[in-house]
């Protein structure tokens, strides 16, 4: 995405949406290669479906708006962190889980982590004073995607992992491409930045999700979350290796702080 936005100056809902996009076919086109059908036998299963779908697609204009808005630190801050703790909660009222002492340890220590390895690089000052309206859509961003992974956490019930993937994205995709219509310039970064557009969609997004899907059936939502954060410790240590980024002291002790977070819930589960 810093590709993108940098070489071609693709706007942040422009990327939300190409995602989806490209996201949308691929798992649609897997999903009827492996022929097995989405299955719903409740109410409560399109209700959840339509919740995922729609969760999908306002985290992409909640999280890039707010990317605009606050910066990448603020938004990525609060976003990222408050996303487990909503799911935490989500999963206790709607799925009857139970968070066992070493899940909520695990959730604390990943949580503070995180948040110290968002400030690190930066220091405090860069977060502080940003734009309010923004900080709300990045609260935002994490409770949509609390409601997505608590949405088909409970259609995986009944349903293969593959084809929900492929419905929730492709609902998703549907209803975030009106957003385009509010994006300044569309034609000339989809014709420059096309490669890494089709690989945000094909690799860390439609394959992302096929993993996080099938993960998410064999463990707690609340697990699913807290797991999840490894993604910015990964995207924090690419930033070091390919764009020379420092971690600065809290970087590095919140980057360990989550290791031995993600350790301790893997021993747990």
């Amino acid at each position: 995405m810093t590709l993108a936005a940098g070489d071609a100056g693709a706007g942040p809902l422009l990327v939300g949406w190409a995602r989806l996009a490209v996201a949308a076919p691929c798992l649609l086109a897997a999903a009827l290669f492996r022929a097995r059908p989405l299955v719903t036998t409740a109410r409560g299963d399109t209700l959840a479906l339509v919740a995922a779908g729609t969760a999908m697609a306002a985290y992409q204009v909640c999280y890039f708006t707010a990317v605009t808005l606050t910066g990448v630190a603020v938004a990525a801050l609060l976003a990222i962190c408050s996303a487990p703790l909503m799911i935490a909660l989500l999963a206790a009222l709607v799925l009857g889980e139970r968070l066992t002492p070493a899940v909520r340890i695990s959730l604390g220590m990943a949580v503070v982590g995180t948040a110290l390895l968002v400030i690190g690089p930066r220091g405090p000052g860069e977060i502080a004073g940003r734009s309010g309206l923004g900080a709300l859509l990045a609260l935002g961003a994490g409770l949509s995607y609390a409601v997505y992974a608590v949405g088909t956490k409970r259609l995986l019930a009944r349903a293969a992992p593959l084809p929900l993937a492929a419905a929730t994205f492709t609902l998703a995709a549907l209803l975030i491409t009106p957003v385009l219509l509010i994006e300044p310039a569309v034609r000339r970064p989809l014709a420059e930045a096309w490669p890494l557009l089709a690989y945000l969609g094909v690799i860390p997004t439609a394959l992302a999700y096929i993993f996080f899907t099938v993960g998410l059936r064999r463990v707690p939502a609340t697990t699913a979350g807290v797991v999840s954060l490894l993604e910015p410790l990964t995207a924090t240590t690419l930033g070091v290796m390919v764009f020379g980024e420092s971690l600065g002291a809290l970087g590095m002790a919140g980057a360990a702080l989550l290791l031995a977070a993600l350790l301790l819930i893997a021993r747990a589960v």
